[in-house]
């Protein structure tokens, strides 16, 4: 199944020892579910991670996470983004996980920002949800 994995799955999988975000990152790197990457989102994991106060609360040291990080990009299917549907979300920063989910026909964007990213002037047939939902309506 395709699914878009936010940011914030991401950094709290890196600093949380256990959790539904972290499950998500493992059941991406078992091939159970097909993350997508754009550049952009590519981008924003990118920085986010470097970021001063994840760092600090990050148990893995720097390589680490860089390993972990290549690991969880070589199971991740990239996607070129060639139409902006700017579907208008609260946050527009977001608008991005929308035109990836789109483009590759993902079903699920999981967030823990489900606030920011569920409701905007266009809507689609992509269901929003957070890591825990997700793992217990799918059972991956």
């Amino acid at each position: 199944m395709n699914v878009v994995i936010d940011t914030s799955i991401w950094i709290s999988a890196l600093i949380g020892k256990e959790g539904a975000s972290r499950e998500i990152i493992r059941q991406a790197l078992k091939q159970n579910v097909s993350p997508q990457m754009s550049m952009t989102l590519f981008l924003e994991y990118e920085a986010v991670m470097k970021r001063k106060k994840i760092q600090n609360r990050c148990p893995l040291r720097v390589k680490e996470q860089q390993e972990l990080f290549q690991a969880f990009l070589s199971v991740c299917t990239w996607n070129e983004i060639f139409y902006l549907w700017r579907p208008n979300l609260d946050d527009e920063n977001d608008n991005f996980l929308i035109e990836l989910a789109v483009a590759s026909n993902s079903k699920v964007i999981i967030t823990n920002n489900i606030k920011d990213i569920a409701y905007g002037e266009l809507h689609f047939e992509i269901e929003v949800q957070t890591p825990g939902t997700f793992l217990e309506r799918y059972r991956v």
